[in-house]
């Protein structure tokens, strides 16, 4: 969905909006997946990146913006642990029970008519 709002800004509003937020690139170097006996499922992910292209536009009662943007963000690391509880069916189902993402690097490149 696309994202707008105000922000207050030095001496007035800023007026924000990026629309058009499209993933173009998911990278998964090291992934695994383990059985945690007992307990269910464990995930982790070590240094992915993904790269997110968009539209942005600002205006301020001064000023006003707009272009494309390219945010890569880098070294990213997710662990997930996942239960596994047979439910009263007798089917297994699948929940969420802890998750930690860190990020290490992000890398924002502006576009715009200014």
């Amino acid at each position: 969905p696309d994202l707008s709002g105000y922000e207050k800004f030095g001496l007035g509003n800023v007026k924000y909006n990026i629309s058009r937020i499209h993933i173009t690139a998911v990278e998964f170097p090291s992934a695994s997946i383990s059985l945690i006996p007992g307990t269910g499922i464990k995930l982790v992910i070590g240094n992915a990146s993904l790269t997110i292209d968009m539209n942005w536009n600002i205006r301020t009662w001064m000023y006003k913006d707009s272009g494309r943007s390219t945010v890569y963000i880098s070294k990213v690391f997710v662990t997930a642990i996942f239960s596994t509880p047979r439910g009263n069916t007798g089917h297994t189902s699948i929940a969420l029970t802890s998750c930690r993402t860190t990020s290490g690097d992000i890398d924002i490149k502006l576009s715009g008519k200014s």
